[in-house]
């Protein structure tokens, strides 16, 4: 059932537009206008038309002071929309903004921010946004429907890989006036594309040079958003200050975010480094990663004294998961019975107990912690029937939920593990020539090299060697800088890495992305792994034709079966908490959100009430 919305009049202007109250979450017969303001990926948005701010944030935070960012790593460029140099990635969201904005309390619903409102069907077979008549560039100048079109061509054929992979879906785009541009999805067959249209990042036609767009630049950028870009100092720092005339200020969506008057972002090259220059106050947050230090390191006179604030949250999404990724595109790592054999070989009961004092848990599988986890779970009926023309390459015991992970003796002479390991890469062609594990053939060692860039996981990366020495295999680590292991990973040249990969809990079209055959050999991709699945690129495809979510949950496990029977990494941990420590200068609201810690909701302690109305 289609309802007629009128959303705007003035003069001379006059736009209805229609919206499906299946897609956008309206109640059957419902007409009120107030209606079309989100759409949510399943089911409805949580919040109604007329909503005043967010749950996690304080509507009331005061305005004023200046929140400094410690960044490990560096910088080349203000422009994170291209695959070329390293990026400053708040450019997203501070500077540049999108059509619609997250709800962070849930799954996935876009509520209006530069669009007021927005159109789709049952099918989702066209998608169409109303602009905010209120939207305006940093330098004045108007967002029109010319600059949503011109974005979407520009990225989808300048920008990065899952830009391009996305905007190519659209069938035809067009502006019916100044304020509305229609997307005809025709084809696409992807219920989640509206929404990533709506998440596009829209950018100044007048200001873009199309010529130099894929050029890396230290020019600052002309946004939308609550901040400019007013200092840079390159490779070390970027300074934001906040808009004073920002269009969006009083949207509802914003309430209570984006309160500092200044935003720092410090680039630190060296971890310990960074953590130094924390204990001196130079920076007013971090988030720790490494238990040891979380546990250990925070004994300096300011932590103790509460002046530093440690905070532990626990999100509700799948656990972040780090994993050893195998790179297939290896001869070496082609064989699957050698990545389970090496999988059987990583001791993690060990190094748990040595390294993480037993805090971490691991499980198979991407989708760790959560509903959609296929790890320890029977396949449904739905399952079954998706993943039924792979039932050759998917094993019986990851089918029945009986998989499980090696688990060790924690000694780190395990000896059943290592029969395990060694039968299967003496299938694969391999066999000990002494206490030297060779290519059968060949007579070639086994060897390849580990690339870390930090101490941390240069830890795991020796803990692993030693492990594998037990079956004659020699690997190599080999530590490099954060710039260099960003571009060996962006271009795949590399064996093995550590690496994680975040979701959420309506995971969509980022997954081809991630692991989809058309991203495997595309530079720049998450597919770091260089996986080329019938059966997971089908997995894909069926989560984002889901249309109910008892079905778009079926899909996601059935991905995840499909994705743990390759083999594909090595599960090292599962973090279940966020652990945030912050100088007492930072406040935070009370409610965390779905989605854990969001500094665009703090504010600086002891900014007068005045400056609240700003």
């Amino acid at each position: 059932m289609f309802k007629f919305l009128r959303l705007f009049e003035g003069p001379g202007l006059r736009l209805c537009v229609l919206a499906s109250a299946l897609s956008l979450g309206l109640s059957a017969g419902s007409t009120r206008a107030e209606e079309a303001h989100a759409i949510a990926m399943h089911g409805k948005p949580a919040m109604p038309a007329d909503f005043t701010h967010m749950p996690y944030a304080n509507p009331d935070a005061p305005k004023g002071g200046r929140l400094t960012w410690g960044v490990l790593g560096t910088f080349d460029s203000l422009n994170p929309f291209i695959v070329r140099g390293l990026a400053v990635q708040q450019m997203r969201g501070y500077v540049v903004e999108s059509l619609l904005a997250r709800g962070n309390d849930e799954p996935f619903t876009l509520y209006g921010l530069l669009a007021r409102s927005v159109e789709t069907n049952d099918e989702r077979s066209f998608v169409t946004f109303l602009l905010d008549p209120r939207a305006r560039f940093s330098d004045g100048k108007p967002v029109t429907a010319e600059d949503v079109l011109f974005s979407w061509q520009l990225l989808r054929d300048h920008g990065r890989p899952n830009h391009r992979q996305y905007y190519a879906k659209v069938a035809r785009a067009e502006a019916a006036d100044p304020l509305t541009v229609r997307f005809d999805l025709a084809g696409a067959n992807d219920r989640e594309l509206p929404l990533i249209l709506g998440l596009m990042p829209i950018l100044p036609k007048h200001a873009v040079d199309v010529a130099t767009f894929e050029e890396t630049t230290l020019a600052s950028p002309i946004g939308s958003g609550p901040y400019r870009v007013t200092a840079v100092k390159p490779g070390a720092s970027v300074t934001l200050t906040r808009n004073p005339d920002y269009w969006g200020r009083d949207l509802a969506i914003n309430r209570g975010l984006y309160n500092f008057d200044e935003i720092r972002l410090d680039y630190f090259r060296e971890a310990n480094g960074q953590f130094e220059a924390f204990k001196r106050g130079l920076y007013d947050f971090r988030i720790e990663h490494e238990p040891l230090r979380w546990h250990e390191g925070y004994d300096f006179p300011a932590a103790k004294s509460g002046e530093v604030i440690r905070d532990t949250v626990k999100p509700g999404l799948p656990q972040p998961s780090e994993f050893l990724v195998f790179n297939t595109r290896r001869p070496l790592f082609a064989d699957i019975r050698v990545r389970q054999a090496l999988t059987l070989l990583f001791d993690f009961e060990l190094v748990n107990r040595n390294y993480f004092f037993g805090l971490y848990s691991r499980v198979a599988g991407y989708f760790a912690g959560s509903d959609l986890s296929a790890y320890g779970r029977p396949a449904d009926a739905r399952e079954r029937e998706l993943l039924k023309p792979f039932a050759a390459q998917i094993r019986p015991d990851i089918m029945d939920g009986s998989y499980r992970l090696p688990v060790t003796d924690g000694s780190g002479r395990d000896r059943t593990t290592l029969r395990a390991a060694l039968k299967l890469l003496s299938e694969a062609g391999y066999e000990l020539d002494g206490t030297v594990l060779r290519n059968r053939a060949t007579k070639a060692p086994f060897t390849f090299e580990i690339l870390v860039t930090t101490r941390d996981q240069e830890r795991i990366a020796l803990a692993f060697q030693r492990d594998l020495k037990r079956a004659g295999i020699e690997p190599s680590v080999r530590s490099v800088d954060p710039v260099q292991f960003d571009q060996r990973r962006l271009a795949y040249e590399f064996d093995m890495i550590q690496n994680r990969w975040d979701q959420s809990l309506s995971p969509g079209n980022e997954q081809s992305f991630y692991w989809g055959s058309a991203a495997a050999d595309n530079p720049g991709t998450r597919n770091y792994m260089g996986a080329r699945d019938g059966a997971v690129d089908a997995m894909i495809a069926a989560l984002l034709e889901a249309r109910e979510h008892t079905d778009f949950v079926s899909s996601v496990r059935a991905l995840d079966r499909a994705l743990i029977a390759g083999f594909y990494t090595i599960p090292l941990f599962n973090v279940s908490e966020q652990w945030i420590a912050r100088w007492n200068r930072i406040e935070r609201p009370k409610t965390t959100s779905l989605s854990g810690y969001l500094p665009e909701t703090w504010w600086s302690k002891g900014q007068p009430q005045a400056h609240q109305a700003k």
